[in-house]
């Protein structure tokens, strides 16, 4: 865990947050700044900076993330009508906070 990333303060409970949904590895939580109805957070507890990290060695947990991520869209009601899962890498892409993350993103019609 490093100790100022706003993801492992969360994890270990040292900041607040909604939490949806939590594994062993993974937590789901609600996203402070939505960019749709439904907007969701899928951490990783293990620190992993950006996607350009993973390992061979992290494809269960990544496993577990998707996982997570659609049970999560199934219990926030937009599993059916769908969402979008998207994973921000590297500051140019869009990464505001250097932990893995899925964003969870459904309610209404997504473009690209």
């Amino acid at each position: 865990m490093a100790d100022n990333c706003i993801f492992c303060n969360i994890i270990n409970r040292e900041a607040n947050s909604e939490i949806i949904a939590e594994t062993d590895n993974v937590i789901v939580i609600r996203d402070i700044m939505p960019k749709a109805p439904v907007h969701l957070q899928v951490i990783s507890k293990q620190h992993i900076p950006s996607v350009n990290d993973l390992t061979e060695d992290d494809s269960v947990l990544i496993g577990q993330m998707i996982l997570a991520a659609q049970s999560a869209a199934r219990a926030s009601g937009v599993a059916e009508s769908g969402y979008k899962l998207v994973w921000n890498v590297g500051r140019d892409g869009g990464q505001v906070i250097p932990h893995i993350h899925i964003h969870v993103l459904g309610g209404k019609q997504l473009e690209e």
